[in-house]
């Protein structure tokens, strides 16, 4: 793995297919701020400007602001990647400050976990309100633990905010309201990949990403307790008879 400054997060995916191609990938990221360490001198193509990608919510000026941020970190993975079917596998390592971690899965799959990473520490001001949880990456996450670790880190937040004499939000308004968010940037998204008539592999990485959007939020607005309940029950303190 590669290694980084005290300052700096350092994530490698690696993928490996059968015909013996590889695909390498090192995110840096900027620990004070959580945003991904770019190349200012990449040449950048037209379509990733903020007046062709802009999300209908995007709360960015294209007079200030002439990339989109997601779509800037979106641009090498889509090259990369245009001429694969998301169907095809690959081992996929992904190497991390901690660990590492490998799967032989669908390039789908992989390029979710990667993508994923690259959006929310793009600068985007709307998926980048889960930043957060990059100081605890985990590749290959199912539904359910991304759901439990979506839910803890937020109401992890609403506790120190509550310690400190903050109103906190026990209720997850908030945190819907961000998901409802995503998921209008990740459909807009797919549809500006889509528009570059380019193979499925992109695109359905960024289906299965809006998945775990749509599934947190139904989550959230049926609140499924019970579901939620039977990760916890080893926690739960019997009152005193």
């Amino acid at each position: 793995m590669t290694k980084g400054n005290n300052s700096e997060l350092v994530f490698e995916y690696q993928f490996n297919f059968e015909n013996g191609i590889e695909k390498h990938f090192t995110i840096r990221i900027d620990k004070s701020t959580l945003n991904i360490i770019r190349n200012s001198s990449e040449e950048l193509p037209s379509w990733t400007e903020l007046q062709n990608f802009q999300c209908p919510h995007c709360p960015l000026n294209a007079n200030d602001t002439k990339y989109c941020p997601v779509a800037v970190n979106l641009a090498d993975i889509i090259e990369e990647f245009k001429e694969f079917p998301s169907y095809q596998e690959a081992d996929v390592k992904v190497s991390t400050p901690e660990r590492c971690y490998f799967k032989r899965t669908s390039l789908q799959a992989g390029v979710s976990s990667l993508i994923g990473i690259k959006m929310v520490t793009s600068g985007c001001p709307i998926i980048g309100r889960l930043k957060s949880m990059v100081n605890l990456h985990l590749p290959f996450a199912t539904l359910e633990e991304t759901q439990i670790r979506v839910l803890s880190f937020y109401l992890l937040h609403q506790y120190v905010k509550w310690k400190k004499g903050i109103e906190p939000d026990w209720e997850m308004e908030e945190l819907i309201k961000i998901y409802e968010d995503i998921r209008i940037l990740n459909k807009n998204v797919s549809r500006k990949i889509a528009n570059l008539e380019l193979l499925d592999t992109s695109i359905n990485s960024l289906v299965i990403l809006n998945n775990f959007a749509e599934y947190v939020s139904f989550t959230l607005d049926e609140k499924m307790i019970d579901e939620i309940e039977s990760f916890l029950k080893d926690f739960h303190i019997k009152a005193n008879n």
